[in-house]
């Protein structure tokens, strides 16, 4: 797909910007790339937040609309007093900024073009803009758009307050990165039964679980592979819980962490939570297919009756696509919130991945070091956080593999520093185990007091810097 870029020349967009306070613009939706229907500035621009439209004709006028409100296909008439249309034009000194009609709606909220009642924009799905002043709005066509209702280009830009937006993490440089892929490398578990840590990811359909192992396991080998099966289907790719072992380098020694899949959590159906506890105790091995009409029996050829320290789960890992926040529905929020209160109850510490942040926001696209500098990244984790009572510090922003052929610094930056949390959270769940054996004769099994596995540095031949 060819490269997006604004079409506004640096005095268009100056003049633009002089309608806001202090706001950048990212650029969602450009209709000479994307197409001029209804369908894909719905795909692009619903659930952004605050956009503004801005369209284009031969007669030299720039004109659109603003909302402080997301669009959702609702199919209702939206209040917003901050709504506004405008005008630019190279005969006028300044825009021409038009408020709503007071008591009337700003817009329409359905599956057609933005409808903003005297500018209907996209009209019957062509380049072409419907023009009704009076409707919701007062102006004259002339000073609007000159009288030309078609499109020669339309743009759709989120708009971003810019105020001091204090990151909850700071992008690391290479070094760091380095140093990060090292202490992964020589981890040992403080219980001395166990030698890898078991961390199982957890989410929704198309969230990206089986792409981040795919991810983490390529960053880790120094190039692209394809393990476990991803894809973009509408129901779960994975069906069977799977575990998966990691390598540092083709024929390296193994990682000290095992990175458990299941199949993605539905409204209705899914993944069960009684699955998952029994997931949690060890009891469900490796491949076990899951089932749809029901959890798994003591009396399975994949259940595991007797299990040990190494086999429970030592952390959970939530995983969300960051593009999805605002649109999760309200039954899976409350799946994820009671998988959530059982977790809690059995003691697993646990984070939350936000993905495809690239995706999600157009600063961070342009360079994944800007994720903690996007405002809308953090916002979407702060509205993670509130929906699942999960500290902001728990939630991570990743970028997964999909696209590229070559691995990324940034993005196994961003990678490397996820799994360091996941082994930090395991350590949390090894030390409240051990704190559980206090006055137990049997203590020193569960410390680690000598080398369990061979320490990394002894091992440079598998070194992947």
């Amino acid at each position: 797909m060819a490269t997006m870029k604004s079409a506004l020349s640096k005095d268009q967009e100056k003049q633009l910007l002089s309608l806001f306070s202090r706001v950048k613009l990212h650029l969602l939706h450009k209709a000479s790339i994307h197409g001029f229907t209804a369908n894909v500035f719905h795909r692009h621009c619903d659930n952004q937040g605050p956009t503004v439209i801005v369209a284009y004709n031969a007669a030299g006028f720039i004109y659109g609309a603003y909302t402080s409100k997301d669009y959702t296909q609702g199919g209702e008439g939206v209040n917003d007093e901050k709504t506004f249309l405008y005008s630019i034009s190279a005969e006028r000194n300044k825009p021409l900024r038009v408020a709503a009609i007071i008591g009337q709606c700003a817009f329409t909220d359905g599956g057609t073009g933005p409808n903003y009642g005297a500018l209907v924009f996209l009209h019957d799905d062509k380049p072409e803009v419907q023009s009704n002043p009076g409707t919701g709005f007062n102006f004259q066509a002339a000073d609007m758009h000159g009288n030309d209702l078609t499109l020669t280009e339309f743009e759709v830009y989120r708009v971003e307050e810019l105020k001091r937006c204090l990151p909850w993490l700071y992008f690391q440089n290479r070094h760091f990165m380095t140093i990060k892929k090292r202490a992964i490398l020589n981890y040992k578990p403080d219980i001395k039964t166990v030698h890898q840590a078991r961390v199982l990811l957890v989410g929704p359909i198309g969230a990206g679980k089986s792409s981040f192992f795919n991810s983490i396991n390529s960053a880790f080998r120094g190039n692209m592979t394809s393990q476990a099966i991803a894809g973009t289907a509408g129901e779960s790719v994975t069906t069977q819980f799977r575990t998966y072992t990691i390598k540092a380098g083709k024929g390296g020694c193994a990682v000290p962490l095992i990175l458990c899949d299941t199949m993605g959590l539905e409204e209705k159906g899914g993944l069960d939570i009684e699955d998952l506890v029994n997931i949690y105790k060890g009891h469900i091995k490796d491949r076990y297919q899951f089932s749809t009409s029901g959890p798994i029996l003591t009396d399975a050829p994949g259940y595991q009756k007797h299990v040990t320290l190494s086999d429970r789960i030592h952390c959970v890992v939530y995983v969300v696509d960051t593009c999805k926040v605002s649109i999760l529905s309200q039954k899976m929020l409350e799946k994820l919130c009671a998988i959530r209160r059982k977790t809690n109850q059995l003691g697993i510490p646990q984070l939350l991945l936000m993905t495809k942040v690239d995706e999600a926001c157009p600063l961070v696209a342009e360079d994944l070091k800007n994720v903690y500098r996007s405002f809308y990244i953090q916002k979407k984790a702060r509205e993670l956080s509130e929906a699942l009572g999960i500290p902001l510090s728990c939630i991570l922003p990743v970028k997964n593999y999909s696209e590229e052929l070559d691995l990324d610094q940034d993005t196994d930056t961003l990678l490397f520093g996820a799994v360091q949390h996941m082994l930090n959270f395991a350590d949390s769940f090894f030390e409240n185990q051990a704190e559980i054996q206090e006055g137990n004769d049997q203590m020193e099994l569960y410390r680690s007091s000598d080398i369990s596995r061979p320490d990394y540095q002894e091992h440079k031949e598998h070194q992947i810097i």
